[in-house]
């Protein structure tokens, strides 16, 4: 199959000179991704990568990286990006449990890096690539894409098993859905080793757009995120945290820091708080809502938000080219229309399962009664209802919570506490009392003189009493994953009743 690492060659053999990405070593061209791709593809193919082979990449986000996972696929192997920055015995784990065969890096991390595998350092190879390219062979569609690890968040990471195939078709539906294209300048903001950075990398550059990559510490300071975005003129973000966009939105020093910005794509927590506290004209453009597990590559549905949106609603649209959504009940029928069923996801984008892990794969992918002979779907273990706009997501099962009898979303005390002028972030937990009674805590920013009887005085006017925080916990800033997600363990384990 034709991948989308053959447009970047095309794109290279039409405009060599046009620019692939910026990086704090300065503007690289098509041309020379192209010339290092093919450097490193050499490179591996003499070191017997094949189909299924597993390679590691674990360099920082720069030409190299963007060169080494482009080379794997053209070996039509996989590969499973790691964040340098995580501690050793973890980035060991994930070499062990996706199997990889060969860690590509670079000779400043090689020796912090031992992980069990064969090293090949790109900037100083120990085995000469030959001169000349061997024959292009085809892509076979169900062979390994890549592997990335769920976030962990309820237990020891898992590896995630995405074939060409469906990473292919997701990034060349992406780059349509969004108008990418020779004008559009993206920026990288998601970190390696997430699924994310592969939207954010690939999805420009099958375009034929430009890729701005710079330090991450830049992307975290909203001052300097900020400056990026105007310096590089950065037109696009594919892959931002609503948590990122609501603690953007806080800095009131900040003056239309997406300046320029025609698309910014938001995933990866419900973007409902962000909206309730009228904060969407933070985006002068269009703002995606994007839906969709590690386990269907990325992205299943998408939904552009309206200048105006209903802050109650957190629409997360239909879904996308070749992808289907089911909302059944306990018994898998479908649930009425406007009624709350969990989200099953079927169709092109499904991963081939848990690697290592046939109990938890078997539990997950399950047979699809509705789809064709042999199909399957995902259980999400999200909630979900059909509306006029498409779907309407309800949160996480296992996140909802029972108070008094009341189901409790804490994303709608979330949004609450978020329309207070003093309160620039906001974090709902639950929590148990040496009783067993179920409580909630509330942790926040911003003004930290602002007392609890104020903040309890805000919520009455909206939510009723069993919606009220018992705790009111104030921080400096909320702690997040590396993926830019809310950290709600470490919030979670850092309270006290």
């Amino acid at each position: 199959m034709r991948t989308f690492a053959d447009d970047i060659a095309e794109h290279a053999a039409r405009h060599p000179r046009r620019i692939a990405l910026e990086t704090p070593d300065g503007p690289v061209t098509y041309r020379q991704l192209d010339d290092r791709t093919a450097e490193v593809t050499r490179l591996l193919r003499a070191h017997g990568v094949r189909p299924e082979t597993v390679c590691a990449v674990a360099v920082e986000h720069g030409l190299d990286a963007v060169a080494a996972m482009t080379a794997v696929l053209r070996c039509g192997a996989a590969f499973l990006t790691l964040d340098v920055s995580q501690p050793r015995d973890r980035l060991a784990s994930f070499v062990r449990s996706a199997g990889a065969r060969l860690l590509l890096t670079t000779t400043a991390h090689a020796a912090d890096l031992d992980l069990g595998v064969p090293v090949v350092r790109l900037d100083a190879p120990e085995r000469a690539a030959p001169a000349d390219d061997p024959p292009h062979a085809p892509a076979d569609p169900r062979a390994l894409a890549y592997v990335s690890h769920t976030s962990g968040s309820t237990g020891e990471p898992s590896p995630v098993l995405v074939e060409h195939h469906a990473l292919d078709s997701y990034l060349r539906d992406t780059a349509r859905a969004f108008d990418l294209g020779p004008d559009t300048v993206a920026l990288q903001t998601a970190p390696l080793g997430y699924d994310a950075s592969i939207r954010d990398t690939f999805a420009p550059l099958l375009a034929g757009a430009r890729l701005v990559l710079v330090e991450r510490a830049r992307l975290l300071r909203p001052a300097e995120f900020a400056r990026t975005v105007r310096e590089h003129h950065v037109t696009a973000l594919l892959s931002v945290t609503p948590s990122f966009l609501t603690h953007l939105a806080g800095q009131r020093d900040l003056s239309d820091p997406l300046a320029g910005v025609t698309l910014v794509a938001s995933s990866g927590e419900s973007l409902r708080p962000f909206l309730t506290a009228g904060c969407r004209h933070l985006v002068p453009g269009r703002l995606v809502n994007q839906y969709g597990p590690t386990e269907c590559t990325m992205t299943t549905t998408r939904h552009s938000v309206a200048a105006d949106p209903d802050p109650a609603d957190d629409v997360v649209g239909l879904p996308r080219s070749g992808a289907t959504i089911r909302v059944l009940g306990p018994d898998l029928a479908p649930v009425p229309d406007g009624a709350v069923g969990e989200v099953y996801i079927g169709g092109t984008g499904l991963a081939r399962g848990y690697g290592g892990l046939p109990a938890r794969t078997a539990a997950s992918f399950v047979p699809d009664p509705y789809g064709p002979p042999g199909s399957r779907m995902y259980r999400t273990g999200d909630l979900g209802r059909w509306s006029p706009q498409g779907l309407r997501y309800e949160g996480r099962g296992d996140r909802q919570i029972k108070i008094r009898g009341y189901r409790v979303d804490p994303a709608e005390i979330e949004g609450a506490l978020l329309t207070h002028p003093a309160v620039n972030g906001a974090v709902v937990t639950p929590h148990t009392d040496d009783r067993g009674r179920v409580y909630l805590a509330a942790h926040v920013t911003g003004d930290h003189t602002m007392p609890d009887t104020a903040l309890r005085a805000h919520l009455a006017r909206t939510l009723p009493p069993h919606l009220m925080p018992r705790l009111f916990h104030r921080h400096t800033a909320l702690p997040t994953t590396r993926g830019g997600k809310a950290d709600r363990s470490r919030l979670v384990a850092g309270s006290t009743t």
